[in-house]
């Protein structure tokens, strides 16, 4: 099948565009970042107090700039010693404008009293509108695990280095391969379960579009 329409990727996080670009893999679709739909990025104020309501508050905003099918990612790290946090805050967890390296630092000194395991879960909301449909569809994906006492890794982004999943053999989601890290994580359980979903609301488009040409014809 032909690509027959863009989805647009509403992040501004490149590790997350790229993950997001590799599980769409396949898909016939022209999968575009905001910067390639608009010229420019959008900035977009974070401040729903859930995964679910920022994911949604960025698809809204790109759908409604770009005028096109709009796929949102909101996600982050829940520590069970730290009552959940960072949680919405994951990316500002050490301050407003953090890098990966200063909330993984600020992550470790938090941490530096408490026992292991340290259990802890990556979380992922997907929120995906449309123009012709802007309640958003959402699709949730978890990846439990624990956090590490050093950093393991160079792989992947975030707080990859820190962080243990169950079937990874101790090691880190930084020192997985993308193949490995897709199965078991988090973005990957989410994005599986999008999938599913649009590829039936592109069939749905699909006949549509062949309804009103076939109308059109008459």
């Amino acid at each position: 099948m032909s690509e027959i329409l863009s989805l647009v990727l509403a992040t501004g996080n490149a590790g997350k565009l790229s993950e997001l670009r590799a599980l769409l893999a396949g898909l016939p679709v022209q999968v575009l970042s905001q910067p390639e739909a608009l010229g420019t990025q959008l900035t977009i104020e974070e401040s729903g107090d859930t995964f679910a309501e920022n994911a949604a508050l960025k698809a809204h905003a790109v759908c409604r700039a770009t005028g096109l099918p709009t796929l949102a990612d909101d996600s982050g790290l829940e520590v069970d010693a730290l009552d959940g946090r960072p949680g919405v805050r994951s990316a500002r967890f050490a301050h407003e404008h953090a890098s990966d390296a200063e909330n993984n630092a600020e992550l470790l000194r938090v941490l530096a009293d408490a026992p292991e395991p340290r259990p802890a879960r990556f979380r992922c909301v997907l929120a995906f509108v449309s123009p012709w449909h802007e309640t958003p569809q959402f699709f949730e994906g978890t990846c439990e695990g624990s956090i590490a006492c050093s950093l393991r890794g160079s792989g992947g982004f975030g707080y990859d280095p820190l962080f243990v999943p169950p079937s990874g053999d101790g090691r880190a989601l930084a020192q997985l391969s993308a193949e490995e890290k897709h199965a078991l994580s988090h973005r990957g359980h989410a994005m599986r379960a999008f999938r599913e979903a649009f590829a039936e609301w592109l069939g749905e488009r699909l006949l549509e579009s062949e309804a009103v040409l076939a109308h059109s014809a008459r």
